[in-house]
């Protein structure tokens, strides 16, 4: 007497194997669009912080120095006070140079301002510092009150 075996078949067992493969074919591809959503939310993240370090170093040398002056030759820009100077290197467009700091921000456009009017060089009271459009067009404008002393120089 032949007893018989409970068991799946060959055609049962390929339909099972493609039915596999085409679920976790899909969960890696979901797999790589979440991993490339998640780096450029770290991208964006990352240069927003960057920009935000800028702005706020910015906005402190800008309010504890008296003059500010730009020279366009050397790309740089130096805030002063009686006791000590701070100096941002333009050079490269790639990143900006704060004596031993270096933020990592690509500018765009780099505009400078003395009592409201644009200015190429010499002594400064506002600037306005923009990223290039891959970077959503971002900018920071940073200025600082006049004193009579930027007047009589």
């Amino acid at each position: 007497m032949r007893t018989k075996v409970n068991a799946f078949t060959l055609t049962e067992m390929v339909i099972v194997m493609i039915i596999s493969v085409i679920v976790m074919s899909l969960a890696f591809t979901v797999l790589s669009m979440v991993k490339r959503h998640m780096l450029s939310i770290q991208n964006n993240f990352s240069l927003n912080t960057e920009f935000n370090r800028l702005e706020q170093a910015l906005w402190i040398d800008a309010s504890q120095h008296n003059t500010i002056d730009y020279d366009p030759l050397n790309g740089t820009l130096t805030f002063r006070a009686q006791l000590d100077s701070t100096i941002y290197d333009f050079r490269d467009n790639r990143y900006i140079l704060k004596d031993k700091d270096t933020f990592k921000i690509e500018l765009g456009k780099k505009t400078f301002f003395f009592n409201a009017d644009e200015v190429d060089k010499g002594n400064v009271d506002a600037f306005k510092l923009e990223l290039p459009k891959p970077f959503k067009n971002q900018s920071l404008f940073i200025f600082k009150k006049n004193d009579a002393k930027q007047f009589i120089d």
